[in-house]
């Protein structure tokens, strides 16, 4: 599922080609519609109401499924931050921009988004919106990665992954920061909130990037508690062996207080795009970093999975630690997604081809009407047409990497049909995956050493996949570990 534009993809070509683009594709900024993307941290795809599972309360994000489109096959290419926030922006994979695990501010000081790299907030920015970040960043602390070299006009919130619940020092637009005190899902809906009234006559991008639901995940206000004061969550997987029940549903009642939190913040932002008439020009998308286990598989987090067992198994990998379970899992890559574009979307509708977080690069510019320049390297396709219902052929297949190297230390590389996912780490030789996601969802069995039903013929077309991506990728894992021949 690789659409790509040859060529540099630096941002030197682009000035005289964007204003091109603007004179002749955009329409007047009262005809433009403003864009709203609502981005949290470690939702599962399922955490929310209208995804099914009736445990979270999210009667305002479901209100986003309702009136819009709900992406069921909603994928990122990265289970962890950093790299699927970069493949957000620029439509590339972390192997292609050197970030292929969250960035650790004090080891990874100078790491970061290249400035360099075109980013779809560029391109509406030099189309004549008002951009603005609230919230993670989580691409970089340095100066040369700071979002307004990545197309963002104002900025409130924290460069580095994660930051506190509560508390939080927060930066401001003019460049200082300031410790403020209350929930940082607040504070950052206050900023939010505030973006829009300064920005309502004018075509704007508000990117809302949420900390949460990332642990910790309490303390949150008691209203956001109260649904779940009494309640015994269930757990998807009890029988599971050595499975630590008591952690799990503790866990899972902070994770569901979270959540909660959330919802109730969108409904604040959507409630003021009601009040000031916004609502009927606001293109207003709703998804998540990547995915979460929230005791599938016996752990907890995403593909830098912490085992949530009583006892751990014996240590199988020399680069893996018993307790660390790396994966590309679908309750990790898997996230929650919807896209309310009042007038064109209709109401309700269920996009059920696979896509992925590379996808909102062109998208968001063709909502816009901003034609991407074909000088750059766009990964990910256009999803418009799906949005507007129309029957258009689509690639349901899906390419995924991690390297791992906090924690553990994994090159793990995956492709998944629709019936078949197969996954190699290149860091730890032998070990490897292959589902039968039809027969098997969760993902339990792993057949990848078995020679029945066409399980070896299967495992060798997708390794072929796997390896032609690489090479197409110029991966470094590539050259390096193999020698460049595959083999």
């Amino acid at each position: 599922m690789m659409n790509m534009y040859r060529a540099h993809g630096t941002a030197h070509v682009l000035n005289a080609l964007v204003a091109l683009a603007v004179l002749c594709h955009i329409a007047f900024a009262d005809d433009r519609p403003n864009i709203v993307f609502i981005y949290t941290d470690d939702q599962a795809g399922r955490a929310v109401g209208a995804a099914g599972d009736q445990r979270f309360v999210t009667p305002h994000l479901d209100r986003i499924f309702r009136e819009g489109a709900h992406l069921t096959n909603s994928f990122t290419t990265t289970p962890v931050c950093s790299p699927s926030r970069a493949g957000l922006l620029t439509s590339r994979y972390g192997s292609e921009l050197g970030i292929t695990e969250w960035i650790h501010p004090q080891r990874e000081p100078d790491l970061g988004l290249d400035p360099q790299a075109v980013t779809w907030p560029q391109l509406l920015a030099r189309a004549n919106y008002h951009n603005g970040l609230v919230g993670m960043w989580s691409l970089g602390a340095g100066a040369r990665q700071h979002p307004k070299n990545a197309g963002y006009h104002d900025f409130w919130g924290i460069r580095t992954a994660g930051g506190p619940v509560e508390n939080p020092e927060v930066e401001f637009p003019h460049g200082g920061t300031e410790k403020i005190s209350g929930l940082t899902t607040d504070i950052f809906t206050d900023y939010a909130l505030q973006f829009i009234r300064d920005n309502r006559h004018r075509a704007f991008l508000l990117s809302v990037h949420y900390r949460a639901p990332h642990e910790p995940w309490v303390p949150v206000r008691s209203e956001d508690q109260a649904p779940f004061e009494n309640l015994d969550p269930e757990i998807p997987n009890p029988d599971y062996p050595n499975l630590d029940t008591d952690l799990v549903k503790k866990k899972t009642l902070q994770y569901l207080a979270s959540v909660k939190s959330v919802d109730r913040n969108v409904g604040r932002v959507l409630q003021l795009l009601d009040r000031l008439q916004l609502a009927a020009r606001t293109i207003v998308i709703f998804t998540s970093d990547h995915g979460y286990n929230l005791g599938e598989h016996g752990v907890w987090y995403k593909g830098n999975a912490i085992r949530a067992l009583t006892e751990n198994p014996p240590q199988q990998w020399e680069n893996i630690p018993p307790a660390r379970r790396p994966n590309l899992w679908d309750t990790s890559l898997r996230v929650p997604t919807a896209v309310r574009w009042p007038g064109v979307v209709t109401p309700g509708l269920k996009v059920t081809q696979t896509v992925s977080n590379l996808d909102w690069f062109p998208t968001v510019l063709a909502m816009a009407g901003v034609v991407v320049p074909p000088q750059v390297v766009v990964r990910g396709r256009d999803m418009t047409p799906l949005l507007r219902g129309q029957a258009v052929s689509w690639n349901n297949d899906l390419y995924v990497e991690y390297s791992m190297h906090h924690g553990a230390k994994t090159h793990m590389r995956g492709y998944r049909t629709p019936r078949w996912k197969a996954v190699r780490d290149f860091a730890n030789p032998g070990r490897a995956e292959l589902y039968d996601l039809v027969n098997d969802p969760h993902e339990t069995t792993n057949l990848v050493t078995s020679n029945g039903a066409g399980h070896r013929q299967m495992r060798e077309e997708l390794d072929s996949k796997i390896l032609h991506q690489m090479k197409t990728l110029n991966d470094p894992v590539y050259s390096s570990l193999l020698g460049g021949d595959g083999k």
